[in-house]
């Protein structure tokens, strides 16, 4: 019989259509806008982490959607004039509750699940690297809909106001934002991380952490029994205790969670674990790129073998891109990184070679996030000949206008530095791999014997 009217629910409640608008409005989004999660490597459908760290993303915007669902699902009683017929039956309130919260539970929940199957579908047709680091992420996700629907339920029995569903969707938007805006800072507050959205994936090796999750998961389980308690209590005194829960997981959850942003993610070491070829060695989760990298990071080495205390290996950057900090760097290593914008256009061997010598063998000591364009013109500038030197031939000006500056800088520094004897012009190249390493000076100087600060 509870089978039955859980059934007889579903069908006549707006649970369905709360699912339904979810799993669309998510698609919308992911199909029709342009946007972060379709970035070449941690697209959404790139691998099983990401796809389920960018629909807890996508949170941001479809949180709002459940809680003003749950709550127009909580004015059906006082929209009918039922309120206090049902309330004289003999039948407990809380199994009417129970049948009501569960069919929104069940849908939401549903078309959480429904949505990341769409990208594990493509995922595993794209040969992503199967784990299971995705399960509490998505779990997580599924519990937050539902914790926002039961919040809804609750907030819509209390206040029984036409206005409620369009305020609480608001509020939950604005708080969502202000939660964008605690990402950007340093370290994240922790009260942000209780948030069940994320921020922006940047990695393909890193999983939300256990200890994150389960922070997460238990505030979440106090806010999902707030608002089942709000929708059963009749008093005010009652709806007052059932803040309680919500607290409760807050008061447990924070403690638990990191002080800064690196502490939310934890490396994947299956995903990260090294396979090498020779002295070049890749992530396992990009093994098939090997082949690609091998050649030209052998013949990088080479070249850099001629400068004081060279590195002795290639390697892909595992680590996770924080805003304002600056990409990993090791003397006795150079770093690769796929998701680098400027090599997915490099095509041919002699061009990812020249990539890799860019700086000496070093990274960009410009941090992730907004840079000063003089500043990296400079910088880039610096890298490019350096690179160039090492190769023999500097690489062709690039065609874009916004670009004119960078090229002006490479044709200017390129003959000063070959102006000078070639034992100068090794000890300048030199120079401008050790200012890298500690990112100190400017490079673009130090190559063309202007000082380096």
């Amino acid at each position: 019989m509870n089978a039955r009217i859980l059934g007889v629910e579903l069908r006549r409640s707006i649970a369905l259509w709360a699912g339904t608008m979810f799993l669309l409005t998510a698609l919308a989004f992911l199909y029709g806008l342009s946007g972060p999660w379709w970035q070449p490597e941690a697209a959404w459908t790139a691998q099983w982490s990401t796809a389920a760290q960018w629909e807890r993303h996508l949170l941001v915007f479809l949180l709002p959607l459940a809680t003003g669902a749950g709550a127009l699902q909580g004015l059906r009683d006082h929209r009918a004039g039922t309120r206090e017929l049902l309330s004289a039956t003999p039948r407990p309130v809380w199994q009417r509750a129970a049948v009501t919260a569960g069919a929104l539970a069940i849908a939401l929940a549903a078309a959480y699940l429904l949505l990341y199957g769409v990208a594990a579908v493509q995922v595993a047709a794209g040969g992503g690297f199967f784990h299971l680091g995705w399960v509490p992420a998505v779990g997580v996700g599924a519990l937050s809909l539902v914790a926002a629907g039961w919040l809804g339920l609750g907030a819509g029995r209390t206040l029984p106001s036409a206005l409620t569903p369009p305020a609480l969707a608001v509020s939950t938007l604005m708080a969502m934002y202000l939660v964008v805006g605690a990402w950007q800072e340093e370290p994240v507050p922790p009260v942000a991380q209780l948030s069940p959205a994320l921020d922006n994936v940047r990695s393909v090796f890193h999983d939300v952490s256990g200890q994150v999750s389960l922070a997460q998961a238990l505030w979440l389980l106090g806010v999902a029994a707030t608002g089942f308690w709000l929708l059963l209590a009749a008093s005010a005194r009652a709806r007052l205790a059932a803040l309680l829960p919500a607290a409760l997981g807050a008061a447990v959850a924070l403690p638990m969670l990191p002080s800064g942003a690196d502490g939310l993610y934890s490396v994947n070491e299956a995903a990260a674990a090294p396979v090498c070829s020779g002295r070049v060695c890749v992530a396992k989760v990009h093994e098939d790129r090997l082949s690609r990298v091998a050649g030209p990071g052998e013949e990088a080495l080479r070249l850099l073998a001629g400068l004081p205390r060279p590195p002795g290996a290639v390697r892909e950057s595992t680590r996770r891109e924080v805003v304002g900090e600056r990409p990993a760097r090791d003397a006795g290593i150079v770093f690769v990184d796929f998701d680098d914008p400027d090599l997915r256009g490099v095509t041919g061997e002699r061009e990812l070679t020249r990539h890799l010598l860019a700086g000496a063998g070093t990274p960009s000591c410009l941090g992730f996030g907004g840079v000063d364009f003089d500043v990296w013109s400079r910088e880039e500038a610096a890298r490019r000949v350096a690179a160039g030197w090492l190769m023999g031939d500097v690489a062709a000006p690039l065609a874009r206008p916004l670009f004119r500056e960078l090229n002006a800088l490479i044709e200017e520094a390129w003959p000063k530095l070959h102006a000078v004897p070639e034992r100068e012009q090794r000890a300048r190249v030199a120079a401008l791999r050790t200012a890298a390493l500690s990112c100190d000076g400017d490079l673009l100087a130090i190559l063309t014997g202007g000082g380096g600060r």
